[in-house]
Order: structure tokens, then sequence, then C-alpha cells
């Protein structure tokens, strides 16, 4: 979702998926990555392909039932309000199959959250992102900054998120009983 010119889905997503499934709402960047996707030039055999190209924003975007293993969704979802950003994401929880992740990869703001108006986007914390995915009945599997950025620039944060509360490993204590004062005996 938010795949531009598809890059990601050429450097990253069809290397692991047999099929991937392209989103955007410009039609000029879907028909740049329709060009290079399907130029032959990518060393990838013919089950490695890009499958289907919606042109279409995320708030009227509704997947297949059961169809994604992987929904990725990178810097896009500023674009949307937080009703819309709920509604795409329970809409399409019914897009991926058992044990199916999101990932979205975002801007994060310091806290709380920035407004642009020139772009009409929205730049939330993460602590904002993690109150909207409970909305949205979706778990934190694992959460990782992305490193390398000038300090001037929006830091950028990468969560997995399941529709499945994450299993906890046999023998793992949270952390808050970890540092939690227990009696020696």
């Amino acid at each position: 979702c938010g795949s531009g010119i598809g890059r990601v889905t050429k450097n990253l997503l069809i290397r692991y998926f047999n099929e991937v499934d392209l989103v955007e709402p410009a039609s000029h960047f879907l028909e740049a990555a329709r060009e290079t996707l399907a130029s032959g030039k990518l060393m990838f055999s013919d089950m490695h392909k890009a499958a289907n190209f919606y042109c279409v924003p995320l708030q009227d975007f509704t997947p297949e039932t059961g169809r994604y293993d992987v929904i990725w969704i990178q810097w896009c979802i500023g674009q949307l309000a937080d009703d819309d950003f709920i509604s795409f994401f329970k809409r399409a929880k019914a897009g991926l199959k058992p044990g199916g992740f999101f990932f979205l990869k975002e801007n994060i703001a310091r806290s709380g959250f920035v407004l642009d108006k020139e772009d009409r986007s929205i730049t939330r914390s993460d602590l904002y992102f993690k109150e909207l995915f409970g909305q949205c009945g979706l778990h934190l599997y694992k959460s990782k900054d992305q490193k390398g950025f000038p300090g001037e620039l929006f830091p950028v944060k990468m969560y997995a998120l399941t529709t499945d509360m994450p299993k906890r490993v046999l023998g793992a204590r949270s952390k808050m009983q970890a540092n939690r004062p227990a009696v020696i005996k």
C-alpha cells in the first residue's frame, strides 16, 4: 500500500513472495511501477511477479478476503485521518491469511502529532500509533527504529502488527515482572 513507483516491491517484496499486489492512488506512479516490474529486467522466476495494480486510495481499498500473508504499508498512512485509518485497517484485516502480518513504516512525531497543511498529512507519535492500533484490534508484534536518518528529519519507525495476540515464549517474564520486587526464598 502506497507502492509509488514500486521500489519496495522490486527490491524486497517480490524476492520473498510469489505474487505482490500494488496499491497506489497516483496513476503515473502506478504506471511507472507496472513498466519497471513487467519489463523483464528483473532477475526472478515467473513464480515471483507483480500480480495486480490497484489505482485507488487506501480509504477506498478493500482487499480480497484471506489473500495476503503480508500487507506492507509505507509512508502513506499519514494521508489518512484517524477515522479512515481505523476503517482501512479493520477492512484490511480480513485480507490477511491466518498468521498474517501488517508491516507499517512511517515517520514518527516526537510527541502527539504534527499536521502538514501543505500536503494535508499527519505525522503521529509512537504512542498515538499504538492507540490507533488498539482501536483497530491489532497487536504489536515488534517495532524497530530506522537507523541512519539525519537528525533534522522525522524519526522513522517500523511496526510488525498481527490480528492475534502474540504468544509469550515459555519461561519468559514480562519486563514488568522482571523488575518487580520479589521475596528471595
